[in-house]
């Protein structure tokens, strides 16, 4: 089985899990930092063109993992997150990692987090090297080794 394929299962048997453990994680630092991480995923060549954009928010407000969040606060906060990116990627960067970084010492949470990064990098069905690597600077951020995650 490939590395992409190895994925793929580990996305969806973790898919229902994640979405028990995300009904217990209704706080605003979880959704802000799940906001963060699908930015950070959408914008990890350094750009983000409207169609990732509006793929990444679909899929968004189509997952049921996300589903016990209001929709239009999640869009609003992916917005916000998206166009720091593109204004500026270097700062904007750097605040998405602090919005990630509020989860370090939960855990819990912080696993939920990149799990989350690593399906939506998965999504389309190229988890490529960009996505990859900020996936690891999401674990790097809430103190996750990327090993366990396979993005070492």
């Amino acid at each position: 089985m490939g590395f992409l394929d190895n994925l793929k299962s580990k996305g969806l048997l973790a898919g229902d899990q994640l979405k028990t453990k995300v009904g217990q994680f209704r706080s605003k630092d979880f959704a802000e930092a799940s906001m963060a991480t699908c930015a950070l995923i959408a914008a990890a060549d350094g750009t983000i063109d409207p169609a990732e954009r509006q793929k990444t928010a679909a899929f968004i407000g189509s997952n049921d993992v996300l589903s016990v969040f209001d929709a239009g606060q999640l869009r609003d906060s992916f917005d916000r997150y998206c166009s720091k990116l593109t204004q500026d990627y270097d700062f904007g960067k750097i605040e998405v990692l602090q919005a990630v970084g509020k989860l370090r010492s939960k855990p819990d949470q912080a696993r939920a987090v990149v799990q989350i990064g690593v399906i939506v990098g998965g999504a389309d069905g190229n988890f490529d090297a960009d996505e990859q690597r900020a996936v690891r600077d999401i674990c790097h951020a809430v103190g996750l080794p990327p090993a366990e995650f396979g993005v070492a």
